[in-house]
């Protein structure tokens, strides 16, 4: 029995009376009441700014609150029943913040998915305008490229040509690329297009995207009211300028924006697997995120009002993610942003499985940068004109992220932790059931919520489903890596997703993921041995089993799609969308 023996305590004093009714919680009514305060305190919270949420929706939330709160009252007042020394007070400590953590993640995400599904109306519909002709502004549209396929950027170029749209121009920035094969086709290409075309190749140039970006903002003609910005691989629809433009009617629109797409998903399995994760964002992430006027400005098929854009000095060349950047400084000034989740046009996906990891450590990196610079704004200590529902956004955005980082560590403990048990199973128990339960919490909810939203607001099929849950488990590990670096260091290297790249064989694939297979493997074998060896005959030892298990699945996620990426001739008919309609 150890330490949990006895009736007496050390001074020979009773532990509880002996001529009362024994009560396993003696206390339980103050447990609860305190339950029930935190609780209507969180659930107020979270239904600020929340009329049109449904009565379904607010009923999910309030079982989730209470639920959480509950359990997180119990956690703590088990904790504090066992013997205490200064050793189980630090990691008490340091387990009770990781706790507080996990519940406000939960949260969030249970906060965005009543939201995605039990609205009653839309607060912020797009509202189609028309406007004749003349009343149309000029728009300049800015292509930046550097080092892309010549017949990738012709194909661009002629979707532009073909614009139904009386007034507009299009700049071409071809920055630094050194081989003149490959963008002389493309000045040539311009030339034959006639005057409203520019081509221009500067060498050097700073700055990356935004420095060319900027160059082209600086050489703008100058009757042109609005900057259209979208990448060197897509290909627009004739429609897009028409049906978004008049939108700037209104004078306090500093952007509108359409979501990006790929034309190349059914190309093999490993596209398919990444088209499928891509549209969660802009289905669901983006439209309940428009209801605050908090969308992220994702660069490519955006539209921006040229006069604001000069008032804010152009495009960051300090963020690698110099859209998301630019658009939350524009909120700061007090403009609003229209988003319409329909597409105008189509690019092309990361060819490899480095390039898609190399993509998102970007992103990720880029929104740390983004953090760090504009806290004081999100937070309100510094005067902006953001909004609490916008503020709310975009840090509840980025904490999925900020939580993989985290997790990194828990990993870290927990394999160090299970060593230790291995070694010298008398001196270190598993952890208790309650700190077990938080992590396998939180992962089975957010796969429900993947599962139910993807069925109901994406229309996907299960295999479509599963697909994008793989491919985003896969990416845990970089997104980890890159919010760790992105909070401790500055002027990360900008990583480029080329575009047409040659596929990665398997060789290459499973080598740009060492990592996780080496932390896959670990997490596997502490949990064989520990199953093994140990006696399974309590709750906390089976409990912790599953969860080395469940903690080496994103692991698991990333040698699967390292696999899938390294066979380039593997189809993904399964995957197909049978409907491309987007999602109103």
């Amino acid at each position: 029995m150890g330490a949990y023996w006895g009736v007496y305590d050390v001074s020979r004093h009773e532990k509880f009376p002996f001529t009362q009714p024994i009560v396993p919680i003696a206390n339980w009514t103050t447990l609860a009441g305190l339950s029930v305060f935190i609780a209507v305190i969180t659930f107020a919270i979270l239904l600020i700014d929340s009329q049109t949420l449904g009565d379904r929706g607010r009923g999910f939330l309030a079982v989730l609150v209470f639920a959480a709160i509950s359990g997180a009252v119990w956690v703590i007042y088990d904790y504090v029943q066992q013997y205490m020394t200064v050793g189980t007070v630090i990691v008490g400590l340091v387990m009770f913040s990781g706790m507080i953590g996990v519940i406000v993640v939960l949260l969030t995400e249970a906060h965005e998915w009543a939201e995605a599904r039990w609205i009653i109306r839309l607060r912020r519909p797009f509202q189609p305008v028309s406007l004749t002709d003349d009343r149309l502004p000029m728009v300049s549209i800015h292509v930046p490229a550097y080092n892309e396929p010549p017949e990738m950027l012709i194909e661009t170029l002629d979707a532009l040509a073909a614009l139904d749209y009386p007034r507009f121009e299009v700049l071409l920035v071809d920055n630094n690329t050194r081989d003149p094969r490959v963008w002389k086709p493309v000045a040539e290409h311009c030339r034959r297009l006639g005057p409203r075309f520019r081509f221009f190749h500067i060498r050097p140039l700073a700055g990356f995207k935004a420095g060319a970006l900027n160059f082209a903002l600086s050489r703008t003609h100058n009757a042109a009211e609005i900057i259209a910005v979208i990448d060197s691989d897509y290909a627009v629809t004739p429609n897009w300028l028409r049906e978004l433009v008049p939108q700037f009617k209104e004078p306090k629109i500093g952007i509108v924006q359409a979501p990006q797409d790929y034309r190349d998903g059914s190309v093999n399995a490993f596209k398919a697997m990444c088209y499928a994760e891509y549209r969660g964002f802009f289905f669901i992430g983006m439209v309940t995120r428009n209801e605050r006027n908090a969308i992220i400005q994702h660069g490519t098929m955006t539209l921006i009002r040229a006069a604001l854009l000069r008032q804010i000095d152009g495009w960051s060349e300090w963020s690698i993610t110099e859209d998301a950047e630019l658009g939350l400084r524009i909120f700061e000034q007090g403009y609003y942003a229209a988003y319409l989740p329909r597409s105008y046009g189509r690019g092309l996906m990361p060819d490899t499985f480095i390039d898609y990891k190399k993509q998102r450590y970007r992103w990720a990196y880029g929104a740390m940068q983004i953090l760090r610079r504009h806290m004081g704004f999100l937070t309100g200590s510094e005067k902006s004109h953001l909004r609490n529902g916008q503020r709310y956004h975009f840090i509840a955005g980025w904490l999925p992220w900020l939580a993989d980082g985290a997790n990194l560590f828990f990993n870290m403990a927990a394999l160090l932790w299970s060593v230790a048990m291995i070694i010298d199973p008398l001196k270190f128990d598993p952890p208790l059931v309650i700190f077990s339960i938080l992590p396998l919490s939180l992962f089975a909810f957010k796969i429900g919520k993947m599962l139910y939203l993807y069925r109901t607001r994406v229309k996907a099929t299960i295999a479509q489903t599963i697909a994008s849950a793989v491919a985003g488990l896969a990416l845990s590990h970089t997104i980890a890596r890159a919010v760790l670096s992105g909070l401790l260091t500055d002027n990360k290297p900008f990583f480029r997703t080329p575009k047409m790249a040659t596929a990665s064989i398997l060789k290459q694939s499973i080598a740009a993921s060492l990592e996780e297979i080496f932390l896959l493997a670990a997490m596997l074998s502490v949990a064989t041995v520990i199953a093994v060896r140990q006696p399974m005959d309590t709750l906390d030892m089976k409990l912790w089993v599953i969860v080395l298990v469940t903690q080496s699945l994103p692991y698991a996620a990333t040698l699967l799609v390292a696999v899938v990426s390294g066979f380039p001739r593997l189809k993904g008919r399964f995957m197909h969308w049978q409907s491309k309609q987007d999602l109103a």
